[in-house]
C-alpha cells in the first residue's frame, strides 16, 4: 500500500454538492449510521435569490440560512462537510477514489452526485446582474413577489408564449417581447390576446434600473418598455463535470424540438448507468424546486443505504462461510 493510499479517508458515501438535494441525502444517510462526506464548492444556484419559497414550514427562508441549517444538522449526526470541489472520480475495488481540488483524495463505497445546474442566460447587457432579483424565470418561486406588477417576458426559446400565459396568473400586465424569436403564430396570438397579453416585436438591447430597481427595457429601435420584472428562459445545463471521469455525461433535453438544457439520466431512485453512482436534484431533474430536490436526495439516500445493506450482508455471509 502506497503512502498516498494510507492517507486516504474512507467513507460509506461521498456526496458531491451541498445544496438541498445533497444535504437532505446526507442527512438521511448519517441517520442510517453511514459515514458520509459532503463536498461542496459553495456555488448554490439560488445564491442571488432573497428567499426560498414553496418549502412548507420554511417558506421565505433565505437560501444561505437554509443551507447553514442543513449543514449543522448533517454534522450533528457525525457527517463531515468539506469546502472543496470534486475534480474526478475513478472506480477502485468495490468503490471509488475521489480526487479533490484542494484536499487529499478520499475513498467512497458509493457516490451521490447533487451538483445541480447552471442557468445560462440570454446575452442581454445587465441581465446577469439582476438575475434572481427582478430578472426571473420561475413563477412559482417569484410570482407572488412581483404580483400585479408590469411583467415583460423575453422570448428566447420555444416556451415563451407559454411562459407569458403562465405569468398572467400573477399579473394582468404581461407583455411578450419577441426579441430574437419569431413572432407567435395565429393560434398563439389568439390565446395571448384572449388573456390580455401584449406582443411587442423587436430586439431587447438593455435594461433600465436607475436606482438599482428594474423600471424597463430598451429596444433596438430606441423604444422603451416599462416593466418591473423581466422573465427569461435560461438554458439549464447540468453540472456534470465530476461524472465525466466515470464515463457518465449529461444528455440534451428538448422541448418543442429545441434544446432547453441538459441532464444526467437516472432511474426514479436516482441510480445511474454507472453502478454505485446516484444523482439527485437539478443535475437530473431540471424542473425541481428546492423542496423537490430535497425529496429526491432523501429518496436516493434510501436506495444507497439499501444497496450498502445488501453488500454488507453478502460480505458477512462470505466471512461466515470462510470461518466454517
Amino acid at each position: 500500500m502506497s503512502e498516498r493510499t494510507r492517507q486516504e479517508r474512507h467513507y460509506d458515501v461521498v456526496v458531491v454538492g451541498g445544496g438541498a438535494a445533497g444535504l437532505s441525502g446526507a442527512l438521511a444517510l448519517v441517520r442510517a449510521r453511514r459515514s458520509v462526506l459532503v463536498v461542496d464548492d459553495g456555488r448554490p444556484r439560488n445564491a442571488t435569490a432573497a428567499r426560498t419559497h414553496n418549502f412548507f414550514t420554511r417558506d421565505g427562508t433565505p437560501p444561505g440560512e437554509l443551507l447553514a441549517t442543513g449543514r449543522a444538522e448533517v454534522t450533528s449526526y457525525g457527517g463531515e462537510i468539506a469546502a472543496d470541489a470534486v475534480v474526478a472520480a475513478e472506480r477502485r475495488d468495490a468503490g471509488f477514489r475521489v480526487s479533490l481540488a484542494a484536499g487529499q483524495p478520499v475513498a467512497a463505497r458509493r457516490l451521490l452526485v447533487a451538483t445541480g445546474l447552471v442557468d445560462e442566460l440570454p446575452d442581454v447587457p445587465g441581465l446577469a446582474e439582476r438575475w434572481g432579483r427582478d430578472v426571473l424565470h420561475c413563477p412559482y418561486c417569484h410570482g407572488w413577489e412581483v404580483r400585479d406588477r408590469a411583467i415583460g417576458v423575453l422570448a428566447t426559446g420555444p416556451l415563451a408564449a407559454r411562459q407569458a400565459l403562465m405569468w398572467r396568473q400573477w399579473s394582468a400586465d404581461v407583455t411578450l417581447l419577441t426579441h430574437r424569436s419569431p413572432e407567435p403564430g395565429p393560434e398563439e396570438y389568439e390565446r395571448l390576446a384572449a388573456r390580455g397579453v401584449c406582443v411587442v416585436p423587436g430586439r431587447v438591447t438593455g435594461l433600465e434600473a436607475p436606482h438599482d430597481e428594474l423600471t424597463g427595457v430598451r429596444l433596438a429601435d430606441g423604444r422603451r418598455l416599462p416593466c418591473r420584472a423581466l422573465v427569461v428562459e435560461p438554458r439549464f445545463t447540468a453540472r456534470a463535470d465530476a461524472l465525466a471521469s466515470l464515463g457518465l455525461a449529461a444528455a440534451e433535453e428538448r422541448s418543442a424540438g429545441e434544446v432547453v438544457g441538459s441532464s444526467v439520466a437516472a432511474e426514479p431512485s436516482g441510480a445511474t448507468d454507472v453502478p454505485g453512482v446516484w444523482v439527485a436534484g437539478n443535475v437530473t431533474s431540471l424542473s425541481d424546486q428546492v423542496i423537490g430536490a430535497a425529496a429526491a436526495g432523501v429518496q436516493a439516500a434510501q436506495a444507497i443505504n439499501s444497496d450498502l445493506v445488501d453488500e454488507d450482508t453478502r460480505r458477512a455471509v462470505a466471512a461466515r462461510r470462510a470461518a466454517g
